[in-house]
């Protein structure tokens, strides 16, 4: 398979990193301690395309495609992990919303969260009792009139709190996946009660809550695809979801890399600098080696979406070894600064704070590893 950048992705990837760079990257300590939305930042993205960069443009969106995609959200989780999150759920919302949606609500919603008008979209599946399980959540939807009434709660709902647009999964019909659908809720939708954020180990700008529905009512037209279709396009949002983890824990990975190596060079020790000492040498090695790995299988997975291809088990390979990769290489960074790595003063601190939920969202590792078994065995 040919990875080889186009112009498109090219640039794409060079405006992420200026971006990443110049914007986000002097604040991202700043904003990780004060636990604050990074509002600005958001707009910043909004501005340069990123929040739709696999959205049409007569919606808003860049059209650059998966890999465009891919490279942006590792661009921006190189400097902040809490912004790239954000970015990667206000993308899987608009395509999911692009995909299925009416033509009014995508001409009502996709241009707001395109444009950082909507200050992001968020994706309400997960339960206090179903995560993993998702075929087990329940909420619940009824039909009166030409209004559905939702009832029910959320949980570790990425940006609920901030989110212009909510794709809602309630149970419409018995038990089990066939018996789910899904609907868009407006954040200020009556009826939907915000729980404050969680207090969170990592990536503490990007707020996590739960959500409580209360006669919360939407109009017909916001049910998303058909009657009973909501848990096939959760699985196919989630695919795509992978390739955005993946990509966000290469780039936390390459920053806790590039990180290492400069300490190795400056850090004395002995009379001569610590990348001299094998030790060293062999850990930054495997780092490098385990990252490159881990970058052209996210490539791939984001390059077989794009060609329309399919992409299940390569989205949940790259997303299970990016994962576990980047969280080595930010527990490796962390023992190389020694004691300064254990204080925020560096940064190496907090990129293993960030990373250590992608082994968790989007599918836990456990999860990965049975997508993938699956597909070896019965698909």
């Amino acid at each position: 398979m040919d990875l080889r950048l186009d112009e498109t992705q090219e640039m794409v990837q060079e405006t992420a990193r200026r971006i990443a760079k110049d914007i986000l990257a002097p604040r991202a300590a700043e904003i990780d301690r004060n636990h604050q939305f990074p509002k600005e930042q958001i707009q910043a993205l909004g501005e340069a395309g990123l929040l739709g960069v696999n959205v049409p443009e007569s919606l808003g969106g860049s059209e650059a495609g998966v890999v465009s995609y891919s490279l942006a959200v590792t661009e921006i989780a190189a400097a902040c992990a809490s912004t790239s999150v954000t970015m990667a759920v206000t993308n899987m919302v608009a395509e999911l919303i692009c995909g299925f949606a009416t033509e009014e609500m995508k001409r009502r919603h996709v241009p707001k969260l395109t444009s950082a008008q909507y200050a992001a979209g968020a994706f309400g599946l997960s339960e206090p009792q179903a995560g993993s399980d998702a075929g087990a959540l329940k909420t619940r939807a009824e039909k009166k009139g030409d209004r559905w009434i939702i009832n029910g709660s959320k949980q570790w709902i990425t940006s609920g709190n901030v989110a212009g647009v909510i794709v809602v999964w309630a149970r419409t019909g018995g038990p089990g996946p066939k018996g789910i659908s899904a609907f868009l809720v407006e954040g200020d939708a009556k009826g939907l009660i915000v729980a404050p954020p969680e207090s969170k180990m990592g990536q503490r700008a990007s707020p996590t809550v739960g959500l409580t529905f209360e006669d919360c009512e939407v109009p017909a037209e916001a049910l998303l695809g058909e009657e009973g279709q909501g848990f096939k396009l959760a699985m196919i949002a989630l695919d795509g979801g992978r390739i955005g983890v993946a990509s966000q824990a290469v780039g936390i990975a390459r920053a806790a890399l590039d990180a290492s190596v400069a300490y190795a060079l400056e850090r004395q020790a002995f009379g001569k600098n610590i990348g001299s000492f094998q030790a060293i040498q062999w850990k930054l090695a495997d780092m490098a080696t385990e990252l490159e790995a881990a970058r052209l299988l996210t490539l791939q997975a984001a390059k077989l979406k794009e060609m329309g291809r399919r992409f299940t088990r390569e989205a949940s390979m790259a997303k299970l070894f990016s994962s576990e990769m980047a969280n080595r290489a930010c527990l490796e960074a962390v023992q190389i600064y020694g004691g300064y790595g254990y204080v925020d003063d560096f940064p190496v601190e907090r990129y293993l704070r960030d990373v250590r939920t992608t082994t968790i969202y989007e599918g836990s590792s456990e999860i990965q590893r049975l997508v993938i078994a699956r597909n070896l065995l019965f698909d």
